[in-house]
């Protein structure tokens, strides 16, 4: 692997099959050594920018240079990476060094349909580190993962040399990582240097900029547009002193040329200028047309949710859950009333997710009434899924989409997309959910897969949500705007099990 390597991209466009047009059009963008954070919204194309780079879709036009030797970590981890037990295997120095820095151990492969979705992600980005690839492409390396997990995975990161692309709705990680930002907005891509927080700053400059031009385009095609309306009335008026007095009535063809004259101009000075201002409003109107600016899609939702009129949606007697391995989640008598907002936190692998299915079969509300996300959902439930929101009456199609456009989403691109990405599948989730006017929502680790635009919206609407509230979450930004009571799980290491605090 050389630190010199590098990838280009040129004139590359790709459309999905069936799509009316591309989702990528003309895209030429450099990725140097280091860091590259991909941005934009679901189903803007980050995924299928790595995978066109990684050789795991083929591009209709253009060209990609350099990406040889590569590995793409998908968001998904349903199963481990080829080659995986190869590097469990490998007891160089190199490869026992990695492990430990990660918290790999040994028996994460037979194991691995029991470990968290945070202890996969682990495993399978060293995987992808002790390969050595010179362009790694990663797809949402923090989701599911705790703080203490996230600091060994972005010490990890920083010693790789290669090219690097990453997909993250995780600001603080693209700041720490990234020396650019490759914007999508499709069909278009925009690259700023730095991390997420400066490239926001230079895209919102250029924004800000882009308007102004743009509003400075449009006042002098009206002001041109203006002065044509009052030359073409001067020219007419010149043309009217040219007197039809002393020409005989009989003399038609005489008062025919006047009065095309007067029509046209052409026989003054007026006229003249006239035709000349028609090519400085023909300009104007190029320049206006030059001066695009993308549109921004109102975010935001209103939740109609609606308080569930029982006195508990649950109430658990103290007891214990077991985990696998001889390890038991013991937990003291647990209850919500419909309108708490409860946060579950601790690391990964201590029971937070079992801890929810637990609940789920024990509450008091209809299952119409619950909204739940899981957090992860396969290709196939995720298929299923948008195979019944097709499948919907026209108004309650349209205000499901309108939800998922409020979201940051285009409606028409995910209805036409032969597999919705996970963030839109998430946003699908919550607009169906949203329809039955829930009495209790359930989530683990919500603001997975989801872009920033539509976290925030999430955030304002589940901060004022009426009915109760149970979260599973490492983002400790987003539990604090919308819980108001914590539940956290800690080892007990003296008695093999986990307990709640």
């Amino acid at each position: 692997m050389s630190s010199e390597s590098s990838v280009a991209l040129r004139d590359l466009t790709f459309c999905y099959e069936n799509a009316p047009e591309p989702l990528i059009s003309d895209l030429s963008v450099h990725f140097p050594p280091g860091f590259t954070g991909v941005i934009g919204a679901n189903g803007a194309g980050k995924t299928t920018l790595l995978q066109l780079v990684t050789g795991a879709l083929m591009p209709v036009a253009g060209t990609i240079h350099g990406a040889e030797n590569t590995i793409y970590c998908e968001q998904r981890t349903d199963v481990p990476p080829v080659g995986f037990a190869d590097m469990l295997e490998d007891w160089g120095s190199e490869a026992f060094e990695l492990r430990g820095r990660l918290g790999i151990e040994f028996e994460y492969l037979e194991r691995w349909h029991t470990l968290s979705h945070g202890e996969r992600k682990r495993a399978q980005i060293a995987h992808a580190l002790w390969c050595k690839p010179a362009i790694l492409a990663i797809d949402e390396p923090t989701n599911h993962i705790d703080s203490h997990a996230r600091e060994l995975l972005v010490a990890n990161l920083k010693r790789f040399q290669g090219v690097g692309l990453i997909v993250s709705h995780d600001r603080d990680l693209l700041d720490e990582l990234c020396v650019q930002c490759l914007w999508l907005e499709p069909p278009n891509g925009y690259v700023y240097p730095g991390g997420f927080t400066h490239a926001l700053e230079q895209k919102e400059l250029g924004r800000d900029s882009a308007i102004r031009e743009r509003r400075k385009a449009v006042n002098e095609y009206k002001r041109l547009k203006r002065e044509t309306v009052r030359r073409s009335d001067k020219a007419a008026r010149a043309d009217s002193d040219r007197s039809k007095r002393g020409l005989s009535s009989r003399d038609s063809d005489a008062r025919d040329k006047i009065n095309l004259a007067r029509v046209s101009g052409k026989d003054g000075q007026a006229g003249r200028l006239l035709r000349q201002l028609d090519g400085r409003v023909g300009q104007a109107g190029n320049r206006v047309q030059a001066a695009q600016v993308t549109k921004q899609h109102e975010t935001g939702i209103w939740l109609p949710g609606s308080r569930s009129r029982r006195d508990m949606l649950f109430e658990l007697k103290a007891g214990k859950i077991p985990l696998g391995a001889g390890r038991v989640l013991r937990f003291p008598q647990l209850s919500m009333k419909p309108e708490d907002q409860v946060a579950i936190t601790g690391l990964n692998g201590l029971g937070k997710s079992t801890l929810i299915r637990f609940i789920l079969t024990r509450v008091n509300v209809p299952l119409e009434k619950i909204i739940e996300m899981p957090q992860e959902v396969s290709a196939v439930t995720a298929q299923n899924i948008l195979d019944q929101a097709r499948t919907l009456p026209n108004e309650q199609l349209g205000q499901v989409m309108n939800v998922v456009s409020r979201l940051g989403s285009r409606p028409q691109r995910l209805l036409e997309s032969k597999q919705p990405s996970p963030g839109e599948v998430r946003k699908l989730l919550l607009a169906l959910g949203m329809a039955r006017s829930p009495h209790f929502i359930v989530m683990d680790e919500p603001t997975n897969h989801l872009d920033l635009p539509s976290i925030e919206a999430l955030e304002k609407v589940l901060a004022d949500c009426p009915c109760g509230l149970l979260l599973v979450s490492h983002d400790q930004r987003f539990l604090a705007r919308v819980a108001d009571t914590s539940w956290h799980i800690k080892g007990d290491e003296q008695r093999n099990s986990v307990v709640i605090v």
